[in-house]
């Protein structure tokens, strides 16, 4: 009888350590675990500032991303984008080590020759959505991109609309480039390099010219037309604000970026030193070759600059930039035609 009872009783204890056992596995699972009723009862405005500050994880697998401020609004873009078109922006993408899976072309300007890149051309005067074929995982784009097509770009890809607030500064619009691209330290070393730049060329510049009266024209091949660059011009006011020329009288006082000349104000432009670029194509083209004929006219010979040979012929590619990287190319042209 004291064998069975002992045997009943172990049989009993055995139970209750199971049970035991069962109860403290059970707890501690509970424990590490996020409770459902916990995270249903996060407040939305905490919700809204942890996506606008840091990369959100939408969904098991997806790739980070984040919530930025455009002209136009809010936009979620991939935090470390891969594969990105920058409309009229490749120049700040290859100055931050960026290469773009496609650049800009126009059947009439042709495509950023001076930077040299070996992607595909997206014809800017065809269908957006030719930038499917490219697979972008981010796309920026600048002024041109008004509100309507901004809405089709971003039926493409993730699209940021560059700031009007930076659009006349190449320093600023790099800087905003890099905060899009997640990698704004890399901004500030091209930016270093670049204003190191400016100021010794700005005062090897001062030394040569000093406040001799410096005119940009550009000659409208086809139209047979002279167009005169005030100091906002978005491409080349910089050899004015950062580069330290002194612009003719008629520059400085135009409101607009650009004006067709006149034959009757020729004689009162004063320029001591007068730059030409072609409108498109380049210096070789016979069109060109003949349109410039027109400073051997008496009005042109009135001209101090004319007079002196301070006429310089640059190509067109960079000087009809305002980017960062053909800013630095407009410097040394400037650099190598009148630094003494």
């Amino acid at each position: 009888m004291l064998a069975k009872t002992n045997k009943a009783a172990a049989l009993v204890l055995a139970i209750l350590m199971i049970g035991v056992l069962t109860a403290c596995g059970g707890k501690s699972n509970s424990e590490g675990s996020a409770s459902p009723s916990a995270s249903a009862t996060a407040s939305p405005a905490t919700a809204s500032a942890s996506a606008s500050s840091e990369p959100s994880q939408e969904t098991q697998g997806s790739a980070e991303t984040r919530i930025v401020k455009d002209e136009f609004g809010d936009v979620e873009i991939p935090a470390h984008p891969q594969r990105v078109v920058g409309v009229y922006v490749e120049d700040y993408l290859k100055a931050l080590g960026v290469m773009p899976v496609a650049q800009w072309y126009h059947p009439l300007w042709g495509k950023q020759d001076y930077l040299n890149l070996d992607v595909p051309l997206f014809d800017t005067t065809g269908s957006i959505e030719a930038l499917i074929s490219y697979n972008p995982d981010l796309i920026i784009v600048d002024g041109a991109a008004d509100k309507e097509k901004y809405g089709v770009y971003s039926k493409v890809a993730p699209t940021y609309r560059l700031p009007e607030s930076v659009l006349q500064s190449s320093v600023e619009m790099l800087r905003v480039v890099a905060d899009v691209l997640n990698i704004p330290d890399k901004a500030e070393e091209v930016i270093a390099d670049y204003e190191s730049k400016v100021a010794d060329g700005k005062a090897k510049l001062q030394a040569s010219v000093g406040k001799e009266k410096v005119a940009f024209i550009r000659v409208n091949v086809g139209e047979k037309t002279l167009a005169l660059f005030g100091v906002k011009n978005r491409y080349t006011g910089v050899i004015y604000s950062e580069f330290g020329l002194e612009p003719i009288q008629m520059a400085k006082d135009m409101t607009e970026y650009q004006s067709i000349l006149s034959e009757e104000v020729i004689p009162e432009l004063g320029a001591d030193h007068i730059i030409f670029i072609p409108s498109n194509g380049s210096w070789d083209t016979p069109e060109y070759q003949e349109d410039f004929k027109l400073l051997d006219s008496p009005l042109w010979q009135s001209v101090p600059a004319v007079q002196k040979g301070n006429i310089y012929k640059f190509e067109r590619s960079h000087w009809q930039s305002g980017a960062i990287t053909a800013n630095g190319m407009k410097l040394d042209d400037l650099l190598g035609a009148m630094a003494k």
